[in-house]
């Protein structure tokens, strides 16, 4: 049975099992001394191609597709800049021997970090939610995060030493300025990119693949596995859960309460819920740099996986609702 199948029959995602392959990589073969050098030269190149691909591949017009649902919209962006901060930094007030330093910095960067584009869609697709608006709001979530990330960071980071004014110049100089690059380049091969999406998926993959490689081999140097013991392992695990859960009950009831459709409500929950760990871990490795970016990352690589799971099983769920309804309409029409 090839290692593919194995998975699948497993129920494992490919991608989740490479960065688990990734980490347990650098915790046994970790790069030290000149080749940590160039590995992180290699890495800043990569996230610049990655967010030179971002922008070469998303129409400008289509960030503007179905801006008039604005309730909507404001809706996912106040969950997702407002509501996960909300709670982030309200959870280290009442609990802030709960985590050490760096997990509390890498759970409030999570907070304020975008939403996802790819799995937003995807699960607002499958619970058949509403799908144009879903790009919309995910798009323009990713678009604002650019720069709503960085200077929330600075906001909430700054007085633990988690963030420097320099940051923001870095993160336009290697995150923005190759996303507008794209932008640009689009008119030459915005078709190619758009022909070609698997070959930039394993472009987009395999950066972050590298940056999880060189992320947890710096922090392995710095002896994060003799810092984080089990039990600190299971309350992050535990904390992150909370947060997710949280997001879910507000979103879900909050646009109950706002009557939206149940279309809407799907689009909400799943794109006001997510986290990117595609812009997370790059903005993550710019924004603190010279400290265990590892360690910091780790709050978002869990919960990136809890996130899957958890949307996998609630857009199943939304789907067969959506089936019995149409069902029990059928049945009334006949």
């Amino acid at each position: 049975m090839s290692a593919k199948a194995l998975l699948s029959r497993l129920s494992i995602d490919p991608y989740v099992a490479a960065i688990a392959g990734m980490v347990t990589l650098a915790s046994l073969l970790p790069v030290h001394g000149s080749g940590a050098v160039i590995a992180g030269h290699v890495t800043t190149a990569a996230i610049a191609l990655l967010f030179f691909l971002h922008g070469a591949r998303l129409a400008p017009r289509a960030a503007l597709a179905g801006a008039r649902h604005w309730r909507l919209h404001a809706v996912v962006l106040a969950s997702t800049y407002l509501l996960f901060p909300a709670l982030g930094l309200g959870a280290r007030a009442l609990f802030p021997h709960l985590l050490t330093a760096p997990l509390w910095t890498g759970l409030i960067l999570l907070c304020v970090l975008p939403s996802t584009v790819q799995s937003s869609i995807a699960f607002t697709s499958i619970g058949r939610g509403n799908v144009p608006a879903a790009l919309c709001a995910a798009t323009a979530s990713n678009l604002l995060g650019m720069l709503l990330t960085p200077l929330l960071a600075g906001l909430f980071l700054s007085v633990h030493g988690g963030f420097s004014i320099q940051a923001v110049g870095d993160i336009l100089e290697q995150l923005l300025l190759p996303f507008a690059a794209g932008q640009l380049s689009r008119p030459m091969i915005g078709e190619w990119a758009q022909r070609n999406r698997k070959v930039l998926g394993l472009v987009d993959r395999g950066s972050i693949l590298l940056v999880v490689y060189t992320a947890f081999s710096e922090g392995v140097s710095r002896g994060i596995w003799h810092q984080l013991g089990l039990t600190d392992l299971g309350t992050l695990l535990a904390a992150d859960a909370v947060l997710l859960a949280a997001v879910l009950a507000i979103t879900t009831f909050g646009s109950r309460l706002l009557r939206f459709s149940r279309t809407d409500e799907v689009t909400i929950v799943f794109c006001g819920s997510k986290k990117s760990l595609a812009s997370g871990l790059p903005m993550a490795t710019v924004l603190l740099a010279g400290q265990s970016v590892g360690m910091i990352v780790l709050p978002l690589m869990l919960f990136h996986q809890i996130q899957l799971m958890v949307c996998a099983w609630l857009a199943k769920r939304y789907a067969r609702a959506e089936e019995k309804i149409v069902a029990a309409e059928a049945v009334g029409v006949a």
